[in-house]
């Protein structure tokens, strides 16, 4: 699984500053200036989670990974499609009742952090 999360927070990553930067350049003449904080808010969380998801994996290639990691890291995968993807395909124009889906892709943000809190919490330290 650990494998998996690097692939994905790496290709996260990389979505983030490519939807970014075509946000500052190509969506610039063509979105309100509104509609492009929205995208900049997505691109935020996204890099955000990305090197998130980066983290959770590099901890799960630890023996004493604490139990837990996994589900963050999937809440983390979540919350960018369900938070990020809605925020974009909403900035483009989608229908309004795609809006109700960014809260619970935020929701999924909080289960992540909170997981990862409570892994935390459980790992031995060495000292």
């Amino acid at each position: 699984m650990a494998r998996l999360f690097l692939i994905i927070a790496a290709i996260s990553g990389f979505f983030a500053v490519v939807i970014g930067a075509f946000a500052a350049h190509g969506l610039k003449q063509i979105l309100a200036p509104e509609m492009l904080e929205v995208v900049k808010t997505g691109v935020q969380y996204q890099m955000y989670h990305a090197l998130a998801l980066l983290l959770v994996a590099l901890w799960l290639t630890q023996k004493s990974a604490p139990s837990g990691l996994k589900a963050a890291g999937l809440a983390f995968i979540l919350g960018t499609l369900m938070f990020s993807g809605s925020l974009y395909t909403l900035a483009l124009g989608a229908p309004r009742w795609l809006g109700p889906i960014t809260p619970l892709g935020g929701l999924c943000f909080l289960v992540g952090w909170l997981l990862l809190t409570i892994a935390a919490w459980r790992t031995r330290s060495a000292d």
